[in-house]
């Protein structure tokens, strides 16, 4: 009883953080699932903004300015990986790496040589986030201004992305994704696509990791380490969920989904006395288990129809 006592009570900060991840996740769905990239600059740009509007916060910029100085910085990120792949012609796994190395050495100059920074309370320094703001406007906790104010972001990303994919570049973007060939030949620069959908997608990682930043009050240079993994784990987990998600709008809500339950799987877990260290092992075991779903089901589906069939056949095949 005290077990789920605990989980319960740790449920909405699980949900809140599992919404503010989510923008990221929608992020990570761009380039995975819509252009077919596997984008490792994501590890970078969400470290990229959280240092960013720690950076900003701390030497008394305005909050809400400092996320969007920090979405800015991620599409400028996205837009260097887009330039290195499609112009440059490197590999686009290798492109993400390359900027997310070299997004390691900037976050550090954009921290001043520290490896993290911490935005303290009021009292102890009389730095104020978006939360704060939020808790003062509305009188509510810090845990449901988060969850009100992630909920709020959220909602317009996935409005604002439902609305650009389907206008004329954004069915250009999909297009691209699903076949870059036929796009070509109907007269489209399907370079200019990615790099837009790159930017794009790396200016929400950085908005959702400058959210996170502000919602734990620091900025740290590895806090982005294995956001794409998280990130596919929440596309896929949202997937299995939402399995019948056909529409664009559904899929958006699916990841966000998603990424809530990851959270909350994670909380859970945490609650039952695993070993922090091992959630990138959890993680991994997560993302590789919803991968090989589809071939286990299509493996089980093919031995019932082949006993279906020995059923109508008598026992002969």
């Amino acid at each position: 009883m005290e077990l789920l006592t605990g989980i319960l009570k740790n449920l909405p900060d699980a949900i809140s953080l599992g919404i503010l991840w989510g923008v990221m996740c929608l992020g990570v769905y761009i380039t995975f699932k819509i252009l077919d990239i596997a984008d490792m600059t994501v590890d970078g740009t969400f470290a990229l903004g959280g240092c960013v509007t720690a950076t900003l916060v701390v030497n008394g910029i305005n909050p809400i300015l400092s996320l969007i100085v920090a979405t800015i910085a991620g599409m400028l990120a996205g837009c260097v990986t887009g330039f290195l792949h499609t112009k440059l012609k490197i590999p686009a796994i290798l492109s993400g790496i390359l900027s997310m190395l070299a997004l390691y050495s900037i976050n550090l100059k954009v921290l001043a040589g520290k490896s993290n920074l911490a935005m303290p309370q009021l009292g102890g320094g009389n730095v104020k986030t978006v939360i704060d703001y939020v808790c003062d406007l509305t009188g509510l906790s810090s845990s449901n201004a988060t969850l009100l104010f992630g909920l709020v972001i959220v909602i317009l990303a996935m409005v604002i992305l439902y609305w650009f994919f389907g206008t004329e570049i954004g069915c250009a973007i999909r297009a691209t994704g699903n076949n870059g060939d036929m796009v070509r030949a109907l007269g489209v620069n399907t370079d200019t696509m990615k790099i837009i959908g790159l930017i794009i997608s790396n200016g929400l990682v950085s908005l959702s990791g400058a959210m996170v930043a502000q919602s734990q009050r620091y900025g740290d240079v590895g806090m982005g380490t294995g956001t794409i993994v998280i990130g596919l784990a929440s596309i896929i987990i949202g997937e299995v969920i939402l399995n019948k998600a056909i529409s664009f709008k559904t899929k958006l809500i699916s990841v966000v989904l998603g990424s809530i339950i990851y959270r909350v799987i994670i909380a859970v877990v945490l609650r039952l006395g695993m070993n922090p260290n091992d959630l990138k092992l959890l993680t991994a075991i997560i993302v590789a288990l919803a991968l090989s779903l589809p071939i286990i089901k299509g493996k089980i589906n093919e031995k019932k129809k082949i006993k279906l069939n020995k059923e109508m056949n008598g026992g002969e095949v």
